[in-house]
């Protein structure tokens, strides 16, 4: 298997880490997709998207239509999704997905972590380059044959097709989702999930103590109301 099977299989149960967050999170997302493209889903792909993920984490269909309209209201300020990057103690690369309303504050935080765990926010582009920008989906692996699905997208961007609990799992290069989504539901095939990771080119393998170090880092910063997603270059181990 390639790289985003180990990362996934490493990352399991951690995408969402605190679920009580993925409400919060994925109502984030809802107001940015209506932001760009406007409520209405059949119109705007994004927000398919948002929603096809708010019901793989069980969110009501109330709670999302809530959200819509929430997003839809004029009053209703803008998230903006800012990347920050640094590192954590013993090299360890870290990137910090936030969507906030309020960029001076989550800056202050962002920072006032790093500093406090011995590491060190780093200027846009110090660290991006070592991770792999990819996208991802998720289908029902019932009736469908993941080779098969794998021959028929590697003309859509499709790098790396593979089978877990959770159904046929579809990875590309962050510029190819548009292209995957359209021609899964051409297809009529059911997208249970789909997202952004950031896949790391290479880990390092650290001690106990060490990633004892980097986690109480990578804790801080994931509490953090603004964060959407952390990724870092630390070995994890498998579950």
């Amino acid at each position: 298997m390639g790289r985003a099977f180990e990362f996934r299989k490493a990352r399991k149960m951690k995408r969402w880490a605190a679920m009580s967050k993925a409400f919060t999170r994925i109502g984030k997302d809802i107001v940015m997709a209506v932001k760009e493209g406007g409520p209405d889903p059949d119109s705007n792909a994004r927000l398919r998207a948002v929603i096809q993920n708010a019901k793989s984490v069980n969110m009501p269909k109330d709670n999302i239509e809530r959200a819509i309209k929430r997003a839809n209201d004029k009053n209703q300020g803008d998230y903006k999704e800012v990347l920050f990057e640094g590192y954590a103690p013993h090299g360890i690369a870290i990137l910090v997905e936030t969507a906030t309303d309020n960029n001076t504050r989550t800056v202050a935080n962002i920072r006032s972590y790093f500093n406090k765990c011995d590491g060190s926010l780093g200027t846009s582009g110090s660290v991006v380059f070592m991770f792999d920008h990819t996208c991802n989906f998720r289908i029902p692996s019932e009736g469908l044959d993941p080779e098969e699905i794998e021959l028929e997208f590697i003309d859509y961007g499709a790098e790396e097709v593979f089978v877990d609990d959770d159904g046929i799992l579809i990875y590309a290069p962050f510029e190819s989702f548009g292209a995957i989504q359209s021609a899964l539901e051409e297809r009529n095939i059911d997208i249970l999930s789909s997202g952004f990771e950031r896949i790391p080119q290479v880990t390092k393998k650290l001690t106990e103590e060490q990633a004892a170090d980097v986690e109480k880092l990578l804790e801080k910063i994931e509490e953090d109301d603004d964060v959407q997603n952390v990724y870092h270059t630390m070995e994890e181990a498998s579950e």
